[in-house]
């Protein structure tokens, strides 16, 4: 069992680039589809409770979910880049700190976060704009949501400091079997069961507790320095100040993008009440908000899929750079950016050709007859060919952000991402879109902004590593002289 697991863990400050990127990465893409699945399938099991809103209720919270989960998620940026650093280091005794202050904190914001989410929850959903037919079902859903909270915020964690080790297949098999327990919850609790919103949620906590047991036992068992006990569980001031130093900055990126989400989730609204005021027949649903939400489900899998090479980057740059070995972190960035670049276009081809077989699973159909239905699929339509054609954008983008992080240059990233694309987004929502009040000008300032804030973060990265490389040449020159 040692050696398995010690096969599990790459050596990323040696060897080959290319291919030891694509073996962490292929079992992590996995992983993080997996537990997108969690959300898609909520939405189509959902489908089936014949409740018409459901779809939309579901939809609607993700933006409010987000900026919750996108706080601890940040921070577990943190722990990912201080365990990878100190492996780099070979630091033992460090890496068992980061390791237990990690855990610690995933328990605090856990905990804090779900008891901020449950007291706010339908508070921010009536500032958007929630229409009465959906409020009450999206209300249900973030309460039952938000009591799981800690179980999927101690599954994140953990999950980190795996692939900060290299290991991304321990997590995968967890994920995998967690993930058929949530499918076949869901089933249970809406076709057996009647539920709507409220079984998929209680499915996706159920699924999420589970995920976090298992791969605390399996970190308890840990031959190296990153094993856990709960005799150590305490919080190291020096590993905290360091996750804090590297996560805050992701974790504020993380609130702040939910936050323009949320405006923008917003402003879903105000078009469909609109288009659908316009249309000659009543319509006993939101369609543009279903349309817009079975289209942002299909999105999770795209950023999932993509985010799997932003976490390697993260990683494999983290070890480098505490290694010192910043010629491997250019060979890093440059596999990273062909590979991310690859899986953009394929995913950018899929989408589109297979758009509608993917819409029919939330139950959206281009049905002529039936206009309601018809502005539900429109609405799908035009956000993926707007979005999603330029997508190799966000890719160089993700990456060039993934090198800051692992870097350590987290704040540099975060400010990168902020100006070039949540607030540029929210500047255009109150000037472009309030100008046009359409779907079109709403959409494209998506691609917009990644493609600035993929030049300006590219730009950022080769200065941040001339200048390592200029120190580090400088600091190899001076220790010669002196011997």
């Amino acid at each position: 069992m040692e050696l398995i697991r010690k096969k599990r863990d790459l050596r990323m400050t040696e060897g080959p680039v290319l291919n030891k990127i694509i073996r962490f990465m292929l079992p992590l893409m996995i992983t993080n589809l997996l537990q997108v699945f969690y959300n898609a399938a909520d939405m189509m099991v959902v489908e089936l409770s014949g409740v018409e809103d459901a779809v939309g209720a579901v939809g609607t919270t993700s933006a409010f979910v987000a900026l919750i989960t996108n706080v601890f998620i940040g921070f577990s940026v943190g722990a990912n880049v201080l365990v990878a650093r100190n492996i780099g280091a070979k630091d033992e005794a460090g890496v068992s700190r980061a390791v237990h202050t990690a855990v610690c904190m995933s328990l605090i914001f856990g905990v804090s976060g779900g008891a901020v989410g449950i007291a706010v929850s339908k508070a921010v959903l009536v500032w958007m704009g929630t229409p009465e037919g959906l409020l009450g079902l999206a209300t249900t859903y973030t309460y039952i949501y938000f009591a799981g909270i800690p179980f999927i915020s101690i599954a994140n964690y953990l999950i980190s400091i795996f692939r900060a080790k290299g290991d991304t297949k321990t997590p995968l098999i967890v994920l995998m079997l967690s993930g058929i327990l949530n499918v076949v919850l869901n089933l249970f609790f809406v076709l057996v069961c009647h539920f709507s919103v409220e079984g998929v949620a209680l499915a996706t906590v159920i699924a999420n507790a589970v995920s976090a047991v298992v791969l605390i036992l399996i970190l308890m068992r840990d031959p190296g320095p990153c094993r856990f006990s709960f005799k150590q569980l305490r919080i190291s001031k020096d590993a905290l100040r360091e996750i804090i130093g590297i996560g805050l900055p992701a974790g504020v990126q993380g609130a702040l993008f939910s936050i323009s989400n949320m405006l923008i989730q917003s402003s879903i609204l105000q078009v469909n009440d609109r288009m659908v005021a316009e249309l000659d027949v009543p319509a006993s649903y939101e369609p543009v908000v279903k349309g817009n939400a079975a289209t942002l489900s299909l999105e999770n899998f795209a950023f999932t899929a993509v985010n799997a090479v932003h976490q390697a980057a993260v990683t494999f740059t983290g070890q480098n750079a505490g290694a010192k070995r910043y010629d491997r972190v250019k060979r890093v960035m440059g596999a990273c950016f062909l590979v991310e670049g690859c899986v953009a276009v394929l995913i950018t081809v899929l989408l589109i050709l297979l758009r509608n077989p993917l819409l029919a699973l939330y139950g959206v159909r281009a049905v002529i007859e039936d206009p309601v239905a018809m502005l539900a699929y429109n609405t799908a339509k035009t956000r993926i060919y707007i979005k999603w054609a330029p997508f190799i954008f966000y890719a160089a983008l993700d990456v060039s952000n993934a090198v800051l992080r692992g870097l350590g240059k987290s704040m540099t990233s975060t400010t990168v991402s902020l100006v070039g694309t949540c607030f540029f987004r929210v500047a255009w929502i109150y000037t472009v879109f309030r100008h046009f009040s359409n779907l079109e000008s709403l959409y494209i300032s998506y691609p917009i902004s990644w493609a600035a804030s993929a030049i300006a973060a590219l730009v950022c990265v080769v200065v941040v590593l001339r200048h390592r490389i200029a120190a580090q040449k400088a600091e190899t020159n001076q220790v010669g002289a002196l011997d």
